[in-house]
């Protein structure tokens, strides 16, 4: 194999901007663990080579196509969300080449994921990479790799659409390329800020985590990955969307919120859908990031028919798409503000991509059925949301299921492809496919509802538990026993002591109570704020709205809804140094410039109560690392995480090796 080049030396930048409002959130996801991506990152594909073609003709025509779109000539900042494009020369094509014994399909599929599993470095290379199999001597298919942050699934598909044009002679579409900084200006700030207070606005009026309690196991930590492709439904599903005059990718999103309602008795919760965005046809040809995640608000009605379910769906992506314009940096800090006022883990329900990339992740086996399903576990891989990827490819339709086992089990995900299917089949034939009034699946034992969504009681237990100084806990749903704060009905150690509405006998809707027992010193707002602290690494945990404990712990005031957090100021080095990088990416200016005092940073609050938003979180981790520590991942500083429980999760940086030479004794 050949080794790909270094680029050239040199300025060579035409241009600079900011990215868009899509690439900044794979900008930063870039930054996420490998193993926690939602987005496979690279993208990669492959296309066959037409004969005559040669491998000087697949490097010219890539040649032409790096000077006609300038994603493929760019690269990253990365500390800022800011995009430079290059010169067509200036570095190397990123290409080399590779000899097979022969070219067939399994081989095909193979090298494509070998190839996406190769990193490529967008802030220094060019952010895609090609691959030639050559089967004795002649070039037989051309796999291609793009990074997410430049260049999406919609735009590798469009690219190896034109490359396969270049090598066949047509050549490719006329008219002007459309290109990232030309779309800048089109992002209006108003409309950007309305689509935020929508978007937030829907998250706050609708449940969470419907699925988890109907299905799965207990204590579930793994990942299942499966692909499911049906000829049939491939009919079924064209003859669905012609009768009710629709997208095919709607009606499946539609299919799959009739599934859920059905299953669970839920009719009002979120789908996070992934769109493409090209509405426009100078977009279609476009190579760059236009795909974008829309929340959904599904909002069906007991007993009604498909045809309703359908256009209800139909209406709220409507909606959905027109504020699809927002700011996912200032959007992410107001969502984790949110999230630590209610005390829930706002995760869709629902992720929905009509577009599946890498198509072929899990590669068939030998000899399988045209209908059938390929499975894949993990159990240290955990996933806290239902994925469903829908592609339809040469008269198939390819359902891709991404699920943890605390929501759906191997055998359950197995069954969910398949009875979407079969729903389809049933709609095709002409039947209504009424929505049940009431759940078909009981929730499993242990769940309970809040208006924030389900909570796992054991579960919240063992996390109050795990705060130092309780010595035991009950985590109650709220009611009767809420309101008894003498004890009665609990061992004669629990003696309760009432806290703001219990105290004064208000009740707002369901609620969970947390009896604990406790060493002194220990209050409601030190529980209230170790469970804040837990809701990104459970799930099923939500924040108990009150707390009973033992006389020894302090009483809030008896108007207070919530605990209240007192202040604390940051105390050892690795909370100094967060307390740092905070105050200095806040004010926008280097540390220690008189930018403001650490020490009135409020370690008992998270990232975005300090106005930290998620553009700033590379710059974040790289002050921290100057500052000589390390340990925390980019995602964790997007979450609802108190600096305080951040700072205890730092380590001092590993020794670097001096130039030249291996790290001193």
């Amino acid at each position: 194999m050949t080794r790909l080049p270094e680029p050239t030396p040199g300025t060579t930048v035409l241009r600079s901007g900011p990215l868009t409002w899509v690439q900044q959130w794979h900008w930063f996801e870039r930054t996420i663990p490998s193993a926690r991506r939602v987005n496979p990152t690279p993208l990669a594909d492959h296309c066959h080579i037409p004969p005559p073609a040669t491998v000087a003709d697949v490097h010219a025509a890539l040649a032409s196509l790096t000077a006609r779109h300038e994603a493929m000539r760019s690269t990253v900042d990365p500390l800022r969300p800011v995009q430079h494009v290059h010169r067509a020369d200036w570095a190397p094509l990123p290409i080399d080449h590779v000899d097979v014994p022969t070219a067939d399909t399994d081989t095909l599929e193979a090298a494509t994921a070998a190839l996406a599993a190769c990193p490529i470095d967008p802030e220094r290379q060019p952010p895609w990479r090609a691959r030639v199999l050559c089967e004795q001597g002649r070039p037989r298919a051309v796999l291609m790799a793009a990074h997410h942050v430049l260049i999406d699934g919609w735009g590798l598909a469009v690219l190896i659409g034109q490359l396969h044009d270049h090598l066949r002679g047509t050549g490719v579409p006329p008219g002007p390329s459309v290109h990232p900084l030309d779309t800048i200006s089109a992002q209006p700030p108003e409309r950007a800020r309305a689509a935020e207070r929508e978007w937030l606005r829907r998250f706050e009026g609708n449940p969470t985590g419907v699925l988890a309690p109907f299905g799965g196991t207990d204590g579930g930590e793994g990942r299942h990955r499966l692909q499911y492709r049906s000829a049939r439904a491939h009919d079924d599903l064209a003859r669905v969307a012609g009768r009710h005059r629709v997208s095919p990718e709607l009606v499946v999103l539609a299919v799959l919120a009739h599934d859920v309602a059905a299953r669970t008795g839920e009719h009002r919760f979120l789908a996070s859908v992934v769109v493409s965005n090209r509405a426009r046809s100078a977009l279609r040809h476009s190579v760059d990031v236009q795909a974008l995640t829309v929340p959904v608000q599904i909002d069906l009605r007991p007993g009604a028919a498909f045809a309703e379910v359908v256009a209800s769906v139909a209406t709220a992506s409507a909606a959905a798409y027109r504020y699809g314009r927002w700011r996912p940096a200032e959007l992410v800090a107001a969502q984790a503000r949110m999230d630590r006022r209610r005390g829930v883990l706002t995760v869709p329900t629902i992720e929905y991509n009509c577009y599946a990339w890498p198509r072929d992740y899990l590669v068939p086996v030998p000899d399988a059925p045209r209908d059938g399903a390929w499975i894949r576990s993990a159990p240290d891989e955990p996933c806290d949301t239902l994925y469903v990827d829908l592609a339809r490819d040469a008269g198939v339709v390819a359902l891709d299921v991404t699920v943890g086992d605390h929501l759906l089990d191997a055998e359950q995900a197995m069954a969910l492809p398949v009875r979407l299917c079969g729903v389809l089949r049933a709609l095709a034939d002409g039947a209504a496919c009424r929505l049940p009034a009431r759940p078909l699946a009981a929730p499993a034992p242990g769940w309970w509802r809040a208006p924030q969504g389900w909570a796992h009681v054991a579960t919240v237990e063992d996390v109050v538990r795990g705060h130092p100084g309780v010595l035991d806990v009950t985590v109650r749903p709220g009611g009767e026993s809420a309101s008894d704060g003498n004890g009665r009905g609990e061992e004669a150690s629990w003696v309760g002591a009432k806290t703001g509405a219990e105290a004064t006998g208000r009740s707002d809707g369901p609620c969970l109570v947390a009896h604990a027992r406790t060493a002194p010193g220990v209050t409601p707002e030190d529980l209230h704020r170790h469970v804040l602290d837990h809701l990104d690494d459970v799930p099923g945990v939500l924040a108990p709205r009150r707390y009973v404990l033992t006389p020894a712990a302090p009483v809030p005031p008896a108007d207070a809804s919530t605990p209240r957090i007192r202040p604390r100021p940051p105390t050892t080095r690795a909370e100094q140094a967060l307390a740092a990088a905070v105050e200095a990416v806040g004010h926008d200016a280097p540390p220690g410039d008189g930018v403001g005092a650490p020490d009135a940073v409020d370690m008992n609050r998270c990232l975005a109560d300090h106005g930290v938003t998620l553009v700033a979180v590379p710059r974040l981790l790289a002050l921290l690392d100057q500052f000589g520590f390390a340990g925390i991942a980019s995602d964790e500083l997007a979450g609802t995480a108190s600096l305080g429980r951040l700072a205890a999760a730092l380590e001092p940086s590993p020794p670097r090796a001096p130039r030249g030479g291996d790290t001193p004794p």
